[in-house]
């Protein structure tokens, strides 16, 4: 890294005309399917010692590396692969009669070079992720991982060009000055997932040289429990979602409100189920993981001691190991910050309310959550709930299992999020949407052309029209 007056640039930093060059490599879909497959074949390959990263870094047991991580990355490429052909095929569209003769197609095609900003909460899941509908579309992609998650970030550094192609792939790393380096490159498309703060860092960037962004941000995705629930498996599904990955996902129930007649039961549901889940003492659990660092650690600290919550069920911390307890914040202060701010934690308020309608009114005048989560037996009730609150994504009865569908588009709407991906909606988020309409030269009628007389303005109002 050197400085300059202006601003820093990276010397060590990619080639981002070699790489935009190397693109032309992956332009067939067979060479793309071959790209994915060698990233699939290596994440296999190297199972274990990805997982061994991701416990290092957040804790992760095996089975959610797999599942959240390494297996949700091979599922992506494999999905990608499988439609490679259905979504690059020319798409054929209907002329309206002042075009004809002739045919329109909408076609696909590469944008560049793409360059992913990833996260630390899913530190593989992430960088991958969107690297994959990258290199489906055609593109080469620069992956800058999180250097808060050091273990991953290292082999992703170490594995990920040679498995790729040092042609089409480069990763860097290192902390905010080199992002914000990388950052100034003339890239194609940037796409960063992260916190609202430095997304809008990330499109003030990327403006300069008006570059297109999608931005995956985060959001206070609360989940609505009606009086009519079935409220043991809403308490369990709302445990699992939260506490996986230690409360630290974008899509987690970030708080419950429930209607007041049944709040009581679901909280000591709630607690029964994070015990039957993670033991009497959860830092024993081999499937809870820990804070991504002790700053985390004390911001979760500070939430619990300032939320003024009527009681804390759970609250234990040990800022030597990054634990900290699946807590149950009952009735927090309104005005206190967990309430104010994505937790991005395994503290959860639980908020009885006697007028659900004035409660959803306020959610829609906030920030777009990223996600809802609605639990309701009623199908008519959970309809008129999602119609009444927008959100990014949602889920009727469950939570997380959006992301487990992978052509359900995912991304959020203005402070969640600009833009989505997963599926088929990736694809076209890094492909430009190349529109072409091709017509033979005869017929070639002189009526079409100036200069017009009474009969062709009448006819080329009607047509136009």
């Amino acid at each position: 890294m050197t400085m300059t007056s202006d601003r820093p640039t990276v010397t060590t930093g990619p080639d981002i005309e070699r790489l935009r060059a190397g693109a032309d490599a992956i332009r067939s879909i067979g060479e793309r399917s071959d790209r994915l497959r060698r990233l699939e074949e290596h994440l296999r390959a190297h199972e274990a010692e990805y997982a061994e990263a991701l416990a290092s870094d957040l804790g992760k047991s095996a089975t959610e590396a797999w599942s959240t991580e390494i297996g949700f990355v091979i599922g992506q490429s494999r999905y990608a692969r499988r439609h490679l052909r259905e979504w690059t095929r020319p798409r054929r569209v209907a002329l309206p009669a002042v075009a004809r003769p002739g045919r329109a197609r909408v076609i696909p095609t590469p944008v560049g070079v793409v360059c992913v900003v990833a996260p630390w909460n899913y530190p593989l899941n992430l960088a991958l992720a969107p690297a994959v509908a990258a290199l489906a579309a055609g593109n080469a992609v620069v992956v800058k991982p999180s250097e808060l998650a050091p273990a991953t970030s290292a082999l992703i550094e170490r594995h990920l060009p040679d498995v790729l192609g040092r042609d089409i792939c480069d990763v860097v790393t290192g902390g905010a000055e080199i992002t914000s380096a990388l950052l100034a490159e003339r890239f194609d498309h940037i796409f960063y997932t992260g916190g609202g703060r430095v997304g809008r860092i990330v499109m003030e960037a990327a403006a300069r040289h008006l570059t297109p962004v999608t931005l995956e941000l985060g959001g206070r995705s609360p989940a609505i429990v009606c009086s009519d629930a079935d409220l043991a498996v809403t308490a369990r599904r709302i445990v699992w979602g939260k506490f996986i990955n230690a409360g630290q996902t974008c899509v987690a129930p970030d708080h419950v409100i429930v209607e007041r007649e049944v709040a009581d039961r679901l909280t000591a549901l709630i607690r029964s189920e994070i015990e039957r889940a993670f033991g009497e003492d959860p830092s024993e659990s081999p499937d809870y993981g820990r804070i991504i660092n002790g700053h985390h650690v004390e911001r979760l600290s500070r939430l619990i001691a300032n939320s003024g919550a009527a009681e804390v069920i759970g609250g234990r911390i040990d800022p030597a190991t990054r634990y900290v307890e699946p807590t149950i914040l009952v009735e927090p202060d309104p005005t206190s910050e967990v309430l104010s701010e994505e937790i991005f934690g395994p503290l959860l308020p639980v908020l009885a309310v006697d007028d659900l309608d004035a409660t959803l009114d306020s959610i829609r005048r906030g920030p777009t959550p990223l996600a809802m989560y609605v639990f309701s037996s009623s199908d008519d009730r959970a309809r008129a709930i999602l119609e009444r609150v927008p959100s990014g994504g949602a889920v009727v009865n469950h939570t997380l299992l959006q992301l487990a569908v992978h052509e359900l588009p995912f991304g959020g709407m203005g402070e969640s999020g600009h833009g989505s991906y997963h599926g088929r909606a990736g694809f076209d988020r890094l492909s430009h949407l190349r529109s072409v309409l091709q017509r033979p030269t005869r017929p070639d009628p002189r009526i079409a052309y100036p200069p017009y007389g009474r009969v062709a303005r009448s006819l080329l109002r009607r047509l136009t029209g």
